[in-house]
């Protein structure tokens, strides 16, 4: 799907055209509204599907970033999977998962409509200047668009994130125990204050910029070079295949969460600060782990004391999770949308 047909068959641009339509006086169906409604059941169902599959590897991520370096229990993906599997059971691996699930469709929803509005006010803008009446999306205008939903998507369910976050963290040692995210909400709400369900914010803002913005632009690029060389003659026509759009998607997720990925260590770093009763972040003596003032503080520390590498710690699970992720969206997706006769993919 080209760029103009993207913007062409937008859902907020149908709602801008059928407004128009109705000030002259043309009555214009609702389709649109009910097209944007069944497209975010879809992307919900669909990222509620891939998440899950990928449960154990984001738990243990999440675990590797978050661990003290004076008390290793993760030593690497397969290790880190038996050992969750050995102490904590087959329940153990999917810890958190329910409130992940819970935070994807609001963020879903939220981020597609951002994007859309977004791409619309910034493709308006660049086509009031001189000679670009004309211009289509750009891999750039992309970026920003991408850059806007994610950090507005983000920001409006940063407090599920973070209750997600710890709830994945909380073993069956830890000495007081969250049991639900409301509940996570609530105690931190009640134990740390307001300003607490917003730690890690910030270098998530800065790290929503290059993944999301990355991801729109190296998807854009991959593709349009694979339909303009058509290299060894694998591509006839202008539409790519779903088995290569998945490989453009691997490939610009791989790209996006590989440069942001050491705001992600930080940020999660950061989210378990002041909170003294998960058993990975504490030393063997029972004391809680590095207290951080800032973003700043928390990367010094970080290097500091347990060197570069730190920040890329859960890599290699968190690559590993990411094609079967992208392909099962992919596939649900496909099927939801079938179900429900969805016209507009949220991945265009």
């Amino acid at each position: 799907m080209s760029t103009e047909d993207v913007v062409r068959k937008s859902p907020i641009v149908n709602l801008a055209e059928e407004a128009k339509l109705a000030s002259e006086g043309v009555k214009a169906p609702g389709h649109a509204i009910l097209s944007i409604c069944k497209s975010l059941v879809a992307g919900g169902v669909a990222g509620g599907v891939s998440r899950t599959a990928v449960a154990p590897l984001e738990r243990l991520k999440i675990l590797l970033q978050v661990q003290n370096p004076h008390n290793i229990k993760y030593s690497g993906t397969i290790q880190g999977l038996k050992y969750i599997w050995s102490t904590e059971g087959f329940r153990g691996l999917f810890k958190g998962n329910g409130t992940n699930c819970a935070r994807i469709v609001p963020n879903s929803a939220v981020k597609f409509f951002s994007y859309e509005q977004a791409s619309c006010a910034i493709l308006a803008l660049y086509r009031q200047q001189p000679g670009n009446e004309e211009a289509s999306l750009t891999p750039l205008l992309r970026l920003g668009a991408g850059a806007c939903a994610g950090i507005i998507a983000m920001s409006a369910t940063y407090p599920m994130d973070l209750a997600r976050g710890r709830l994945t963290v909380q073993t069956d040692m830890s000495p007081s125990r969250y049991r639900g995210m409301f509940h996570a909400l609530k105690s931190v709400l009640r134990e740390e204050g307001p300003r607490a369900l917003y730690k890690g914010w910030l270098p998530s803002v800065i790290g929503v910029v290059p993944y999301v913005g990355l991801n729109f632009a190296v998807y854009e690029s991959l593709k349009d070079w694979l339909i303009k060389s058509k290299p060894f003659g694998l591509f006839e026509d202008s539409e790519l295949g779903v088995t290569t759009r998945l490989a453009c998607g691997a490939a610009a997720g791989t790209v996006g969460q590989t440069v942001a990925y050491p705001l992600d260590v930080i940020r999660r770093r950061m989210q378990m600060g002041g909170w003294h009763n998960a058993s990975s972040v504490v030393t063997g003596d029972g004391k809680a782990a590095i207290e951080y003032t800032g973003m700043v503080d928390a990367f010094r520390k970080t290097v500091r004391h347990e060197g570069f590498g730190a920040l890329y710690k859960g890599l290699v699970p968190n690559s590993v999770k990411v094609v079967p992720s992208i392909a099962l969206a992919f596939v649900s997706y496909e099927m939801v949308k079938d179900v429900l006769g969805v016209e507009v993919r949220i991945s265009d």
